[in-house]
Order: C-alpha cells, then structure tokens, then sequence
C-alpha cells in the first residue's frame, strides 16, 4: 500500500462513519425536497436555477483512500476527481484504465455518467475498470453492488443512471502500469472515410508502422483536415513539450503531423492535455490571443475555470443579449457528445459539416471491454446505454455556439443531431442539454431496464427519474 496498513484502516472506518451520517442526512430530507449534492465542481451542461434547497454535503468522499500497487487497484471516494486520483496513482507508476479529459471530472461522475478518453478504443469506459461500488440508494440504503452478487443488477444499470438510482460513495477500481513520458505521432487525413477506415485498422492492430499504439484520438478541423493522433509510451524522450502555458495544444497537431519525431509529453501533461485549454473552449474568452493569454494566469488555464465562465453567461443571459444589441443572430449552444459506429462515422461527419458546420471537432474510438456473455438479460452488457460488445465505435465531441436563423425549431442545431445520431444507430451522451420526446428518450436508453432498477432500488421515487432530470432538467 502506499500507506502503512493501520491509516488505511483509519480511513476505511471514517468512510463508513461518514457513510452512515449521509444516510441520516438522506432519511431527514423532506420527502417534497429535490436531492441536490454539496459539491464545488461540476462538468454537467444542464444548468439549472439551484435555487434554495437543502443539500447533502458528501465533502467526506473526495479522498483516494488507499493505492494497493502489488494488486493493481485503488480505493475511491465517489466524489474524488481524477486530478486527484492521478496524483495519487502515478507515483507508483499506475494510472487508471481510462482518465477523462478534465481535471474536475469525478470518479463517481465519470461512472454514473459516462466518460471517455485516447485509451477507450483498448479498455472501454471508466466503469468497466470498477470492481464494486458503494452505492447510497434512492431508497436510503447503503448497499455494495459488484458484478457477482445480489446487486448485480444495479452494478450494470449505475452506468448512464446519473445520479436517478443513487449516488456513489466508494468505488474499487482497477489500475494499469504507465510509462513515464509519451510519444505523440500526428497523421493527417483528407476526408472522413480515410480517417474512419484507419481508426478501424489502428484499433484493430494497437499498433502502427511497428510502434505500439498504447492512446488513440483525433480531431477534425475541417471537412478535408482531419488528424489522428497515436500515442505510445516511452521510457525515454529527447524533449517534452510543454502546453500550460503560451503554447497550446491542439494548434500544435498540425504542426507536428507528418514526417519528422513528432512530439512527446510527460504522461501527467499527456493525461491532462485537453484541460488546459478545455480542448479549443478557451478560445471563447480570447485565450487564442497571444496578449490574452500571457496575462491569463496560467494557474487559471483549467476547464473548471472556464465551466464556471460559462455557469454565470447561462445565468445573466449575457451571449444572448449581447447578441441581440449588436444586431446579430441568437446563438445556440451545442454542447455534446455523440457515438456512432465506426462504418457510419463518415456520414456523420458530412452531416455535421452540412448542417452545423462548427470545427474542431474531436474524435475517440472506443471499444466495449467487455465481452457479450457477461450482459444481462437483455443481451446489453451496460444496459442502459446499449452499445454493442465487440464493435468499434467512434466518439464525436462539438462545443460551442451555432447562429440560429429567422423561423428555425427551438434547440435547432442540437435537434438535428440528435435524429441524425439515431438515423445512424448511434447515441448521445446525457451531460449536456437533451431534447427527446418520452418515447424517443426510452426507446434509446432502455426505458424497460431502468424502469425495473428504479422499481427496486427507489421505490418511492425518492430521486428523480432520467428523463425528468436529464431532458425536463428539473
């Protein structure tokens, strides 16, 4: 362990103290009082009036409780962000199975949501590297579920339940060996057939040109400049690059594309690569200007910063007025993400040139990790966002604001992605605005299977169900 086995002890029998004053605070909540959490950061997109409600102070849960590197595995506080976990695993030259973009994402987040990085196309989504979860149910029970026991059901329904089941307060997660530094190879590509066809045979392979190919990503800066970006571990670099501070990012994929070493980071600035600049969001507060962004301190060059920018624009309506004194269409935020096959991933990314029309675009394969005889009854390893084992599936990310026009639907822009996502056998993640109909809503994410999950873990409808919170964003 990488503390003596008696403070882990101590820090195991806090948890469960705190665990059990939670559960108090639960049972005392007014049985009319919405559940909020106490917490200081968040990466949702449906914001909403907090309003002056009661809320649950889960700050004892944010800690790594213990880091076992024999076994490969640590123990988690649910609300513990991976900032965090990191610092604490890759001492020990560990890292988890996937480490989503942001800093502020939490552990507990990225498993009742879902979450996404470069190593997905190899180990699928942070919660297929979970062991067992310490679950507070909308019932007010504490309950453990794993893959093997009673609650097996819960364990594979929390995923994509965010929050509508219960709340995370512990997880066991697996952990996998790193590198110190990484090697990063740009290759560019000039349509989005070329592209997906080399996502298939890179996955596919883990490798290219005889490299190992330990991380995949990509990004699209336009219809006919599109970039894959492989990753390698390495126990050796001739220099890092350094992009938290006047260098950025993704300006530099183009510079580093095609022959030559390409670039290598250290694997904490690798991990955490797309926070400083909140991929290219930053842009949006004139961090792309090299006087901007020399004054911007750089301890302030981090996606909550700029998430919470973006909290008080929603609040004070300021886009949109200033949109409308300087004559200009209304914009329309279209914050998402989206996954489609890998085979239909061209034709996604022609509609969205067509009709959206917003760049970059980010690209992540991903594949299930998880294998099909492991699902449950219904066939879905991870129920209530079926994707199918053993499929490639691409991960499409677009954030940002699109002009609306005279005449156009309400949610226009994030409408038509919505049905052209289901067109294509796809879905979309549930952080950000959604605007289905119940039918349409249910028929995508399992409406049958979180119905019997609700029905036994929140009888009494305690929490609120998913489409009230994730599309009616109560």
């Amino acid at each position: 362990m990488n503390v003596s086995r008696q403070h882990v002890r101590a820090d195991l029998a806090d948890h469960v103290a705190a665990a059990q004053r939670l559960r108090r605070d639960y049972a005392a909540l007014p049985v009319d009082a919405p559940v909020r959490l106490a917490k200081p950061t968040s990466n949702l997109f449906r914001f909403r009036d907090p309003g002056d409600v009661p809320r649950l102070d889960v700050s004892a849960f944010t800690s790594v409780l213990a880091v076992d590197p024999d076994a490969r595995i640590a123990e988690v506080g649910g609300m513990t962000t991976y900032e965090d976990l990191v610092a604490a695993t890759l001492p020990h030259g560990l890292m988890p199975l996937v480490v989503p973009q942001l800093r502020t994402i939490t552990l507990g987040g990225a498993v009742t949501g879902l979450g996404i990085e470069s190593s997905s196309f190899r180990n699928g989504l942070p919660h297929e590297s979970v062991e067992e979860i310490e679950i507070l149910t909308g019932a007010g029970d504490i309950v453990v579920a794993r893959r093997d026991n009673e609650h097996r059901d819960l364990f594979r329904g929390f995923p994509n339940s965010y929050g509508t089941l219960g709340y995370s307060l512990r997880l066991r997660i697996e952990l996998e060996p790193v590198k110190p530094y990484v090697h990063l190879r740009h290759l560019r590509f000039h349509d989005g057939a070329e592209a997906m066809e080399a996502f298939a045979a890179i996955c596919a392979a883990a490798e290219y040109d005889g490299e190992r190919v330990d991380f995949v990503d990509g990004v699209a800066f336009a219809r006919d400049e599109l970039y894959l970006t492989l990753a390698s571990f390495t126990d050796r670099a001739p220099w890092t690059s350094d992009y938290t501070g006047s260098d950025i990012y993704y300006t530099s994929i183009p510079r580093y594309a095609g022959p030559g070493p390409g670039d290598y980071l250290t694997i904490h600035d690798y991990l955490w690569r797309w926070d400083t600049d909140w991929f290219w969001c930053s842009r949006a507060f004139g961090l792309g200007n090299p006087t901007v962004r020399r004054l911007w301190p750089r301890s302030l060059k981090r996606s909550d910063v700029y998430r919470r920018l973006v909290a008080l624009d929603r609040r004070t309506d300021f886009s949109r007025l200033l949109a409308h004194y300087r004559g200009r269409p209304q914009p329309e935020p279209l914050i998402q993400d989206i996954e489609v096959e890998v085979g239909r991933g061209a034709e996604f990314l022609d509609f969205f040139h067509t009709e959206i029309g917003m760049s970059p675009i980010w690209m992540c394969p991903l594949r299930l990790r998880e294998q099909p005889e492991a699902g449950g009854e219904d066939g879905h390893v991870w129920p209530l966002y079926p994707l199918e084992p053993e499929r490639l599936y691409v991960n499409f990310g677009f954030w940002g604001m699109v002009p609306m026009r005279p005449g156009q639907r309400r949610a226009h822009h994030n409408r038509l992605v919505e049905e052209e996502v289901a067109r294509l056998g796809g879905h979309k993640s549930l952080y950000s605005d959604a605007f289905y109909s119940e039918d349409e809503f249910w028929g995508l994410y399992n409406g049958d299977a979180y119905r019997r999950l609700k029905h036994a873990y929140d009888p009494k409808d305690r929490l609120l169900d998913l489409y009230a919170k994730c599309v009616g964003n109560r």
